[in-house]
């Protein structure tokens, strides 16, 4: 499979996936600092190497409810080529993660179905989207006849390596990106069966240049759909891309959320779904002991971990803080204080970022500071406590309750205990601290020093 090699460079996609050189002295500030889903997701593919086990149950809406709903246990039951077998073999998966069981019959089925499916990172969606557009290519004839869309130049080349991964026991099958920088000749045809890319170069290729033929796409596919509409321009790109197709091309859409916003762009890219949900997994602090820890200021909540410091260390932890500066404030002086800290921040390249996880999963380090845009999605088994420096408020500076579940929820995994301590350093936070145990009506603790004994049971 064909490679891209471009040069590397600390370098950032714009919104099309163009490379740009970063600009070091741009600094965001705080109130600038927003969830970058498309680095997020690349993070999540970098850190996980297996599939995440989920318990959520699978919902399946099917387009025709009279045909037979079929599930696999095994990939063996997919009849797929022989060298594809090898090639799902060769990469580590054993059975089929949930999304696959259901997904992979509906994808590989004739005559071919439309789907749109919610997949979280790390369930194995990019394996089947990847094994659907292998199975349909027919490796001799030597023309694009599957697309698949990522909403940035780095989601397209991992995506890339899972079909290069995939596909390396069938050598006739070969690869070309469509992002920037990979310039064609005018005029030339690309003679590659499968083509991955970022929508508005996919979009060229297809009309202004020509060097794909649309109508004889078989299969398209359209990744992280809501990290795509986020981008300005790529909604209407994705749906002039999907326009130029036949009729009877498959159509495959994945989306992590499923807002409002992100249904309605499904809907007009996927005539005729079927549709597979994720049903909300029954979220419980049943096994999280929550305290609150009353401060004056900052520097009181910093005394105030330091005398906790010696008790949550014994296991791994988390610290979350509110801004970037606080984080590295805060890492800085428990640095000083001899401990040993990583943090994870937001001007990081996603690649160091990935770094600061490994190391922290391996336990290289027991305390991970953060704030909140770094930490969505990310798993460590061995958290048992996690420590707001800051609670967690939206931009109006209300309780974020969902902000709150998902940062203790990193403990207490797997049905473990956990521990969750919050700082309160004003009349204005106790409140916040008051409408989050209403919301979850789960009374918080003041924590006392005795109570420092119970912390060191549920840490070992």
């Amino acid at each position: 499979l064909s490679s891209l090699h471009l040069k590397e460079e600390k370098t950032k996609p714009d919104a099309n996936g163009a490379v740009v050189k970063a600009d070091d002295n741009v600094e965001k500030t705080e109130d600038e600092e927003k969830e970058d889903r498309a680095a997020q997701s690349l993070l999540n593919k970098l850190i996980r190497s297996n599939l995440v086990d989920t318990t959520n149950q699978v919902e399946v809406l099917q387009r025709d409810p009279a045909s037979p709903l079929y599930s696999v246990k095994s990939f063996e039951e997919l009849r797929l080529k022989p060298q594809l077998l090898q090639g799902v073999y060769a990469m580590g998966f054993n059975r089929p993660s949930k999304i696959q069981e259901n997904a992979l019959p509906m994808m590989l089925a004739e005559p071919p179905q439309n789907l749109i499916a919610q997949s979280q990172s790390g369930t194995g969606k990019t394996a089947a989207f990847v094994l659907a557009m292998l199975s349909r290519v027919e490796p001799g004839n030597k023309y694009p006849q599957c697309l698949c869309l990522s909403p940035t130049y780095e989601l397209a080349l991992q995506t890339g390596k899972v079909i290069e991964q995939m596909g390396k026991f069938y050598p006739e099958l070969k690869l070309a990106y469509a992002v920037r920088g990979n310039k064609l000749e005018r005029g030339q045809k690309i003679s590659e069966q499968i083509v991955i890319g970022t929508p508005g170069t996919v979009l060229d290729w297809c009309s202004k240049l020509k060097f794909i033929d649309p109508k004889k796409i078989k299969v398209f596919v359209l990744d992280e759909a809501d990290v795509m509409i986020a981008t300005q321009g790529h909604q209407d790109q994705s749906i002039r891309i999907q326009r130029m197709l036949p009729r009877d091309c498959q159509m495959l859409l994945f989306s992590a959320t499923f807002e409002d916003s992100v249904w309605k762009f499904a809907q007009k890219v996927v005539p005729d779904p079927n549709i597979i949900k994720l049903k909300r997994e029954e979220e419980t602090l049943d096994t999280i002991k929550q305290y609150y820890v009353l401060c004056n200021n900052r520097d009181e909540k910093f005394q105030a971990l330091c005398n906790i410091y010696g008790a949550i260390t014994i296991a791994q932890a988390m610290i979350f803080c509110h801004t970037r500066k606080t984080a590295g404030w805060l890492a800085a002086e428990l640095s000083k204080e001899g401990h040993q800290v990583a943090l994870l921040s937001g001007e990081m390249m996603v690649e160091q970022r990935a770094a600061v996880i490994e190391r922290f999963r391996e336990g290289k380090e027991k305390v991970l500071v953060t704030t909140n845009v770094c930490a969505r999605g990310i798993d460590v088994e061995q958290v048992s406590v996690v420590i707001n420096f800051d609670l967690p408020v939206d931009k109006d500076g209300n309780p974020d309750n969902e902000t709150y579940l998902h940062r203790i929820g990193r403990t207490g995994r797997f049905g473990k205990r956990g521990l969750a301590i919050n700082m309160v350093d004003s009349k204005h936070s106790m409140n916040i601290l008051n409408r989050i145990q209403e919301h979850f009506n789960k009374k918080i603790n003041k924590l006392d020093t005795d109570d420092l004994d119970e912390i060191e049971k549920i840490t070992n």
